[in-house]
């Protein structure tokens, strides 16, 4: 009987994948992000904007709408682009990294306390004798996967 009571006076729900949703949230709204990085990809604003959609709709019991959801997701791409990483003993670039930045804003209706707006930003190395237009796609796509479960994470998971 404790059990249920313990249980019972949790705040959020509890679904397998560790996600804490108010059991009053039955939406969720991803905007698309806009891409405000100096350098664009175009393809870059739609693949992260249906990977957010994606991920709430196969990981929650929550509908994806276009607008005015419980849960309310918006942000822009603030950045794009590649740097040197390393520098081999000869002065030349020995591995460059490829980083994307998104600011986001997270507006949840039935719990402002869990609002919150933050950039997060991820990277991955490469070779510098690779050409970047020949890696780009996959490391992009990777890095995609990585932002998206943090702003998930950020989101609706609190561990």
């Amino acid at each position: 009987m404790s059990l249920l009571v313990v249980l019972g006076g949790c705040k959020g729900g509890y679904s397998f994948t560790g996600a804490s949703i108010p059991p009053n949230a039955k939406t969720v709204s991803v905007k698309t992000f806009p891409n405000y990085a100096s350098t664009v990809n175009p393809q870059l604003s739609q693949k992260l904007t249906d990977e957010l959609r994606n991920m709430f709709s196969s990981q929650t019991s929550l509908v994806v709408t276009n607008s005015e959801g419980d849960l309310q997701i918006e942000g822009e791409i603030t950045g794009y682009g590649t740097r040197t990483a390393a520098v081999s003993s000869s002065d030349e670039a020995a591995q460059n990294r490829f980083t994307i930045t998104i600011k986001v804003k997270f507006t949840n209706t039935c719990d402002p306390d869990a609002d919150f707006e933050q950039s997060f930003s991820r990277y991955k190395d490469y070779n510098a004798a690779q050409d970047f237009s020949s890696v780009e796609n996959s490391l992009m796509n990777q890095i995609v996967t990585e932002l998206v479960e943090d702003v998930f994470n950020k989101s609706v998971v609190n561990w």
